[in-house]
């Protein structure tokens, strides 16, 4: 036995050498890479003045070109830069991918040690900045660090300046997923504290209220201008009809008329009535409407690449973008990663289909805007194989050529410019053809006035970013999202009623309305929170972050759950991600609250009377599962016999 654990000691020590070697070869290697990367940027640009033009010289040619010029058209300054421009830039100005940042607000070069899972994932698995900056000539990224105001601003600052010393010194467009919510996926959002707190689009819905919307994204567009940000990639104009789904807590629910309505203000919170120097770019996604998922599987994995359409309601799908996005002049779209089964004559993925993308929405909807594709559809990455639904037998240079046939301007989560390179040189795809979509991504960046100046105030970030007067809307909008879905005269509490908190956070704030007790026994009413049940898949990183599958509690949870509101009148508040069946649950309460994202400070006050529920339901609940097995993917509020349909909602 001593010889034996003697042996695995060796072969322990043997295996953690290899490991800190590999380590240190892997650390260094991009280290001196990094080193080589940055050789190939010149100088900055200086500030010049040329008959009292005041312009950066971003080519550093000494003198004033149309495109520097800040007076100039824009038409004529995407004509100047695109005469400048050779083959490798304009292929990468047509790739936008994930850019990784240190935990301290610094580009990342080398790995990091880090204990928080995303950033050591994008520490060993994303190129450095400095290559795709100085070598692939990218220059359009999405950040996914969640740092204080401070730190992200520090880093737009620091990237920007690499960018202004590559050759014409085109600014990069800095873009990102939500990060106004609670939740933190880093396939579809971002919990980011330095920022005011909203409910989730679900909880916008369900306020009914543009006005607000319109606000909210106004506030988030201050936030991230101020930190450096200029892409959302959102609005989710996609239609929850489908329960399972497991985005759907990123959409405004299942009405088209409602996410029509939701969709323009939202857009033209962050855009204004014309994209601007204030502005932030709407990515509107995902054309042509990715909700109805075969079975709710979601189409970032193999088993959900089907969208179908039973109840033949495609045509439905697509009214948040024709009577929401399209009015509000959406910047920019972004297909989903589904197949449109039965829609097309070729069944292959939206970004593959030139139906989809060169006849609907460019030709037949006018689409003038960047269209880019939905990440990672062309190669596989550290997170999940390459999801080129309906291609799959494509080389990735066929993928690429497709997805330009097709009318894409852009490719998602891939740093491959060099593919486009290729095309090019061997005939396959015309250098105009590039240039099409070039002058799109430019156009935007002129309109947003990245050429003029990109840099934001560090020390001004702090002061916007999350103040008190943005926080405060956030929680009003989280108050008037609650959705009061029964109250057998429970409601309001009293003060001073004894309650016993189950899944809170905060327990501190209810002692300022009622007596906070350490057990059931001693309560006069029990408060639990629950979340929406889900099957948990963990597969692969990216997996673990989508809840999907199953809608009722299972045995334990249930028994969890019945067990403790079973033992004195109970309010129960559902976090409401998907639509939760609760039957059992609401059988048992005398009082049920959905919430889409709300802080115990906004609960306790709408539980103790201090403020009203106003919501309504953004999509109906199911009964049972039987209900959501029988009901068409495509076709809105068609489950039988629900629990609460759309749009119920009471008040005190």
């Amino acid at each position: 036995m001593k010889k034996l654990l003697k042996v695995l000691k060796y072969i322990l020590i043997a295996v953690l050498s290899i490991i800190v070697v590999g380590a240190g070869i892997f650390y260094f290697t991009k280290k001196s890479a990094s080193n080589k990367n940055m050789k190939l940027l010149g100088g900055e640009a200086a500030v010049l003045n040329e008959k009292g033009i005041r312009f950066r010289d971003l080519n550093k040619n000494g003198k004033l070109d149309v495109y520097e010029n800040p007076t100039a058209p824009i038409e004529a300054r995407i004509n100047d830069l695109i005469d400048q421009m050779t083959l490798e830039e304009k292929a990468g100005t047509m790739f936008v991918t994930m850019i990784g940042t240190t935990p301290k607000g610094e580009p990342m070069e080398t790995p990091v040690l880090s204990t928080d899972p995303l950033v050591l994932m994008m520490s060993f698995a994303l190129p450095s900045n400095s290559e795709m900056i100085a070598r692939k000539k990218m220059n359009s990224f999405n950040i996914l660090a969640s740092l204080d105001a401070e730190s992200m601003a520090k880093y737009a600052n620091t990237i920007q300046k690499m960018a202004e010393r590559t050759r014409l010194g085109i600014p990069i467009t800095v873009a990102t997923d939500p990060r106004h919510g609670t939740i933190n996926n880093p396939g579809a959002s971002l919990f980011t504290p330095a920022f005011s707190q909203w409910p989730s689009s679900l909880g916008l819905a369900a306020t009914r209220d543009t006005v607000l919307v319109r606000e909210f994204g106004d506030i988030a567009r201050q936030e991230y201008r101020a930190v450096g940000i200029h892409l959302a990639l959102h609005p989710m104009a996609d239609l929850a009809t489908e329960p399972r789904w497991a985005r759907t807590n990123g959409t405004f629910g299942e009405d088209a008329d409602l996410s029509a309505a939701m969709t323009k203000a939202y857009v033209l919170g962050f855009q204004g009535d014309s994209l601007q120097e204030t502005s932030v770019a709407c990515m509107t996604k995902h054309f042509s409407g990715g909700g109805p998922q075969k079975d709710g599987e979601d189409a970032h994995f193999p088993y959900g690449k089907e969208q179908v359409y039973p109840g033949n309601h495609f045509a439905y799908h697509v009214r948040p973008f024709t009577e929401g996005a399209f009015p509000a002049k959406t910047a920019q779209i972004m297909p989903y990663y589904g197949i449109p089964v039965g829609q097309t004559n070729e069944e292959v993925a939206f970004a593959f289909n030139k139906e989809i993308i060169g006849g609907l929405l460019r030709d037949s909807l006018n689409f003038k805007g960047v269209v880019c594709t939905d990440w990672n559809i062309i190669t596989d990455s550290k997170i999940g194989e390459g999801r080129a639904w309906g291609v799959e037998d494509l080389s990735i240079k066929e993928r690429v050529k497709k997805v330009l046939d097709a009318g894409c301007d852009q490719f998602g989560g891939e740093a491959i410019p060099g593919v486009i390179v290729e095309l090019v040189n061997e005939g396959q795809i015309p250098e105009k053809r590039l240039d099409v979509s070039v002058k799109r991504i430019l156009r935007d960046k002129f309109r947003l006035g990245l050429f003029y100046d990109p840099y934001v105030d560090e020390a001004k970030a702090v002061q916007i970013a999350g103040k008190e007067a943005f926080k405060e809307k956030g929680l009003r909008a989280q108050q008037k999202a609650a959705v009061l879905l029964k109250n057998e005269g429970i409601l309001p509490l009293k003060k001073g009623t004894r309650i016993y908190v189950s899944g809170v956070e905060d327990v501190d704030v209810y002692t300022s309305f009622g007596e906070v007790v350490s057990s059931p026994s001693e309560a006069d009413i029990i408060i639990a929170r629950i979340r929406t049940p889900f099957d948990p898949r963990n597969d692969s990183f990216l997996e673990s972050f989508f809840h999907q599958g199953r809608l009722y509690y299972n045995d334990e949870e249930l028994e969890e759950i019945q067990g403790l509101i079973q033992q004195k009148p109970s309010v129960v508040v559902a976090n409401l991600e998907r639509p939760a069946i609760l039957t059992p649950i609401d059988e048992e309460a005398k009082a049920v609250m959905a919430d889409f994202g709300i802080s115990d400070q906004v609960l306790a006050k709408l539980v103790f009377g201090e403020a009203n529920p106003q919501g309504k339901m953004p999509f109906e609940l199911p009964s049972s599962w039987e209900a959501v097995q029988k009901q068409l993917e495509d076709v809105p509020y068609d489950s039988e016999n629900p629990l609460y349909p759309f749009g119920h909602g009471l008040s005190y």
